[in-house]
């Protein structure tokens, strides 16, 4: 299962954002049971990524931290994110000695190295996003992959809990995906999305629609909250969507995009009507989810690039540049792994 993490703030000039993050990174490191080289390479690339942050960001930047799953096997990933300058010559910023800050120029290029999986995405005057994974040992292969899935989770300025919750049950050629807003805000709205995942993670065999109406049941409790749930079946080429509440989701294709339905309602409280909806699914389909955190005005055209790159990538852009900044905020997206 996949899971929500931390996002450290990183503020422009300021070296001790780096300890943060790097006690961040060494609590998920030791918790994955890092051995000593794996947990010395992620508290590297901590160092290195808000370091960066730091001198070339005017603003600052945030890092997520997150553990990971591939193959049965639990790595870390980090997301450096940024709205500064971007980059004209991204391959010339990975060579060492190339600097623009005074400083000896090995931040990216020491990123890269150390990185198991390495993403740079940049635009000039639209900023940066730098992604790194650390995996122990290799994941294994699956003969029919599940999805490539990437979240960010961040609450509403102010408070220190995420009133949403999302969650990802991965298996050979079907993944599932859900994304829950609780009522509100703070600790009773976390409450609510966190119970939507606990039921998911331990139903999601069950059909989206059944899945929805446990939950009600689940949640009356609580808050309620807003939730939608998409299982996505490669061999079949189909994907199947039931949601309630104002989580949007759309798939995206070379030629354009398709939203899916949800109907009104609170989970756990006014449950009106569900009802489970069947889409094409395709092997450059793109998914993605979100939390009425993210402005809906958002269109991945404006990136070049962009929609080919890793899902985690994506939905930190749409949060840098879509965030309302009045809420909390979940964006989730997922496509096919790119051919070996």
């Amino acid at each position: 299962m996949e899971v929500a993490g931390d996002a450290v703030a990183v503020a422009a000039g300021d070296a001790s954002g780096a300890g943060e993050v790097r006690r961040r990174v060494g609590r998920v490191a030791s918790a994955l049971g890092f051995g000593e080289t794996a947990a010395g390479r992620a508290a590297l690339l901590a160092t290195e990524a808000a370091t960066n942050l730091s001198k070339h960001a005017a603003d600052g930047g945030t890092v997520f931290v997150r553990p990971v799953c591939r193959g049965g096997v639990n790595g870390l990933e980090l997301l450096a994110v940024d709205s500064g300058p971007g980059m004209h010559d991204p391959a010339a910023a990975l060579r060492d000695g190339h600097s623009t800050a005074g400083s000896p120029g090995t931040g990216l290029g020491a990123l890269s190295r150390q990185s198991d999986e390495f993403e740079l995405f940049t635009l000039p005057g639209r900023g940066t996003v730098v992604l790194c994974r650390v995996w122990p040992t290799p994941p294994r292969l699956s003969a029919v992959p599940p999805l490539d899935v990437g979240a960010v989770s961040v609450p509403k300025p102010g408070q220190v809990v995420c009133g949403d919750s999302w969650a990802v049950v991965e298996g050979p050629g079907r993944t599932v995906a859900m994304v829950a807003d609780g009522l509100g805000h703070g600790p009773d709205a976390a409450a609510a999305s966190l119970e939507a995942a606990r039921v998911f993670t331990h139903h999601a065999d069950e059909r989206p629609g059944a899945l929805l109406e446990r939950m009600h049941r689940a949640l009356r409790p609580t808050r309620g909250a807003a939730i939608a749930i998409a299982e996505v079946s490669t061999a079949a080429g189909v994907l199947r969507f039931a949601g309630v509440g104002n989580i949007s989701a759309a798939i995206l294709g070379p030629t354009g995009s398709q939203s899916m339905v949800s109907h009104n309602g609170i989970v756990g409280h006014e449950l009106r009507k569900v009802q489970e909806f069947e889409y094409p699914w395709f092997r450059a389909a793109l998914l993605v989810m979100h939390s009425d955190g993210l402005n809906t005005r958002w269109d991945l055209g404006q990136y070049p690039g962009l929609r080919g790159r890793d899902p985690a990538v994506v939905a930190a852009v749409l949060y840098r540049d879509f965030a309302r900044g009045t809420d909390d905020a979940t964006v989730l997206a997922a496509r096919e792994p790119a051919p070996a």
